[in-house]
């Protein structure tokens, strides 16, 4: 009987387990091109945690003296008193987070709907006009924003939409929107900040619905849903993770917006609980003050708003990274 012919063995080096397929490599290298290019991007991804840290003590040391004479209160005082040297950034902290609620407010459905559109029902020869004109919002400069406001937004909001608010839809009787219309208030920075971070979030957003996987439409569809039911119950649940970071990148862009606000929230220093008042923001006090500081102790006090707005987008963005941690540990969890 004939034995089977035995086959030579093949060669295993380059293949992985198996023989499937090439052995993982190592892809740091061991060459000293290799060595001298893991050094320098890793120093460059050290210099922003580097610059953050820098900037953030920098700051802070420049405000020391402020914070250090007026301790807490510095956060919870309404008096901004330079020639008395008494000073307190309660107003200015209060207008900087109600003008950015009410831009959220107003922004975040507006660029979902944009979105919305752009990714799922405009046409194809649409979607690049539509996108890029939205996105070119981004581009006018700030100043640009501000004039417009003076000139045009602030009369609508004065003879139109404030009046509309306080009596044709009674809201005038809540404290949020009493008070006669002086045009420049928080609601219309506001407003102008809503239009300012419009693009950012609406840009995200696009990009993230477009990423969904084709099959999430289709599995929804084929189980008898209708466009919007499978855009609310497949689509926006899966791009929900990436729409909270666009919201957020907006939210960042309008916290620390300077020209536009100071243009037209109207730079009164004072605590007021409706948004037809005037109003300060932490960036709009630091632009309209900081070359007309003469003492040493009024530039600390500026500093220490600027820390203070500092420490405030810090916590905002650290919120919100955590949320969205949650949200896609969560969505992990349920696949």
């Amino acid at each position: 009987m004939t034995e089977p012919a035995i086959a030579p063995a093949e060669s295993t080096s380059g293949r992985g387990p198996g023989g499937a397929g090439p052995a993982s490599t190592s892809l740091g290298g061991s060459s000293t091109a290799d060595r001298i290019y893991n050094g320098v991007i890793t120093l460059f991804a050290l210099c922003v945690p580097l610059l953050l840290l820098g900037l953030f003590f920098e700051v802070g040391a420049a405000g020391w003296p402020a914070l250090k004479k007026f301790g807490v209160g510095f956060l919870f005082s309404s008096n901004w008193d330079p020639v008395r040297e008494q000073f307190g950034v309660a107003p200015a902290i209060v207008g900087t987070l109600a003008t950015s609620i009410v831009a959220l407010i107003i922004a975040t459905p507006l660029a979902l709907g944009v979105a919305i559109y752009i990714a799922e029902f405009a046409p194809t020869w649409l979607r690049t006009p539509i996108a890029f004109l939205v996105d070119l919002l981004a581009a006018i400069p700030s100043v640009v924003y501000g004039l417009w406001g003076i000139f045009v937004l602030v009369p609508i909001m004065r003879s139109t939409v404030m009046p509309f608010l306080r009596d044709t839809l009674h809201l005038g009787a809540t404290p949020f929107f009493a008070g006669p219309a002086y045009g420049p208030s928080v609601l219309t920075a506001g407003v102008i900040l809503a239009i300012m971070a419009l693009p950012y979030i609406s840009s995200v957003s696009r990009e993230v619905l477009l990423a969904v996987p084709r099959t999430q439409r289709e599995a929804a569809l084929a189980l008898g849903a209708t466009r919007w039911e499978a855009i609310q119950g497949a689509v926006l649940p899966y791009a929900r993770t990436g729409i909270i970071g666009g919201i957020i990148l907006g939210l960042g862009r309008a916290l620390g917006e300077t020209m536009a606000v100071t243009m037209v929230i109207g730079n009164r220093h004072d605590l007021s609980a409706s948004l037809f008042a005037p109003g300060y923001s932490i960036a709009s006090l630091i632009a309209n003050e900081f070359t007309e500081a003469s003492g040493d102790l009024h530039l600390s006090a500026l500093m220490a708003a600027g820390f203070v707005l500092f420490v405030i987008t810090l916590i905002v963005n650290a919120i919100a990274r955590w949320l969205v941690w949650q949200m896609a540990g969560g969505q992990r969890s349920v696949a």
